[in-house]
């Protein structure tokens, strides 16, 4: 099948390749002349395990090509994935500009029947509204999809080649069977392909990932009170995760979510509610608990070393929002690193691919080290903020020999509890007795 993917941005890339990888002819088209050459001499602009990968081979066997030429992309395809941004506006609504352009185009350059594929996360309605804007622009037929991805970063190239299940919002059975034919080589294993209406498709996206910022915001209060009462919450994390009704995924305490779905999304479905006359006020009280959750490591060095932090030095193991991605959006260490900046602190950081992002945000104003030991030398205490395999079992006397002070704020509760109070260390961490 002949595909145009209109974003070459984390879901774009992802799908595009994908798709490549099942035999498809892939034109994945962006506006940014200089990302598209960086693709075509074989740079990767986000970092995905196994994309690189990917992406070098079907564009060596030819199915897998890049453009900024939208029109010849669309004339070409009868699939047309749109996969630009939308980000949020200032009420927290989802900003479709860049949508319903890239739709406008589509509709100006078609030349025959097309399927367009809303792969972008929109508010319900936005199929109507694309729709309309590629009527606009044309008489050739067409029909709008609405087919939302649920990629964990990460770990997308699974997700996205063995999904737990495909979400195909559609009012045709023919394009209907188009999708079918087109995801049906990543549910051989028998995950279903869920055809639906594309209002229920469109909220299916965001009531998704709205649930597991649930889970995560109730496991976060859940951590505090543990904490409170001398309980801990990796105990009562197992107890209820065995629990057949809940399951133990996103039942982890830290220092709160992060990236470019679950805040945005949150945010995006709060705002559609409001603007249908409803009050969700479970995901209002969601976001609360989340923003106060990524100060939680700054209570605490306050607690250890009081609220003025001149003259002292921390180390920050961690800047991605999670491990095996370099994306730093709405990150808990932003938030981490700005208020120690704004007490008087100096900041140490070290991520294993996060660095040239965390640039982006702080500038010159933190102390960038290769290396993970080098972030913590001298200074008065390690915070974790970010769970990489690599930072879970470090050598702890040198640890203990680098910092000036022992002193661990493990905001992902990566180390033991008991371990490394024996070992010499004030241990602090989420929902567990800190030593």
């Amino acid at each position: 099948m002949r595909i145009a993917m209109i974003g070459t941005g984390y879901v774009g890339l992802v799908a595009g390749t994908c798709f490549a990888e099942t035999g498809n002819d892939v034109i994945c088209v962006d506006k940014d002349a200089a990302k598209i050459a960086a693709l075509q001499e074989g740079q990767i602009p986000i970092y995905e395990p196994g994309l690189e990968e990917l992406v070098k081979r079907n564009v060596a066997e030819g199915r897998l090509t890049f453009s900024t030429d939208t029109d010849d992309a669309v004339k070409r395809s009868l699939v047309c994935f749109i996969a630009v941004g939308t980000p949020p506006d200032e009420d927290g609504s989802s900003d479709l500009r860049a949508v319903l352009a890239v739709a406008r185009a589509i509709g100006s350059a078609m030349n025959g029947f097309k399927v367009i594929v809303d792969k972008s996360t929109v508010p319900v309605g936005t199929a109507r509204r694309v729709a309309e804007a590629v009527r606009a622009e044309t008489d050739h037929p067409f029909d709008v999809v609405s087919n939302p991805e649920f990629l964990k970063e990460g770990a997308a190239i699974d997700d996205f080649l063995k999904p737990d299940r495909v979400v195909v919002g559609c009012d045709e059975p023919r394009t209907a069977e188009i999708m079918k034919e087109l995801y049906a080589p990543f549910v051989r294993t028998g995950k279903p392909i869920l055809s639906m209406d594309v209002a229920s498709a469109e909220l299916t996206k965001y009531a998704a990932n709205a649930m597991l910022a649930t889970r995560i915001s109730f496991m976060n209060e859940i951590a505090e009170l543990c904490e409170r009462l001398g309980a801990n919450v990796n105990d009562v994390r197992n107890g209820i995760g065995l629990d057949s009704r809940i399951g133990p995924s996103f039942l982890f305490a830290g220092i709160g979510y992060g990236g470019s779905c679950f805040p945005k999304d949150v945010k995006a479905l709060v705002k559609t509610a409001e603007q249908n006359g409803y009050d969700l006020q479970v995901l209002k009280a969601v976001e609360a608990v989340n923003e106060n959750q990524k100060r939680w490591a700054l209570r605490k060095v306050e607690a250890q070393f009081g609220a003025d932090l001149a003259g002292r030095t921390f180390g920050v193991w961690g800047l991605s929002f999670k491990p095996n991605t370099d994306d730093m959006r709405e990150a808990p260490a932003i938030v981490v690193i700005e208020g120690l900046l704004e007490r008087g602190a100096s900041v140490r950081v070290s991520d294993p691919v996060a660095m040239a992002e965390a640039r982006n945000h702080f500038g010159d104003r933190v102390t960038y080290c290769d290396h993970h030991y080098e972030a913590i030398d001298g200074a008065d205490a390690l915070i974790v903020c970010t769970e990489w395999n690599q930072f879970r079992n470090p050598d702890f006397d040198r640890l203990r020999s680098l910092l000036k002070e022992p002193v661990v704020i493990d905001g992902r509760n990566i180390f033991s509890a008991s371990n490394l109070p024996d070992k010499g260390f004030k241990y602090v961490c989420v929902g567990r007795a800190s030593t």
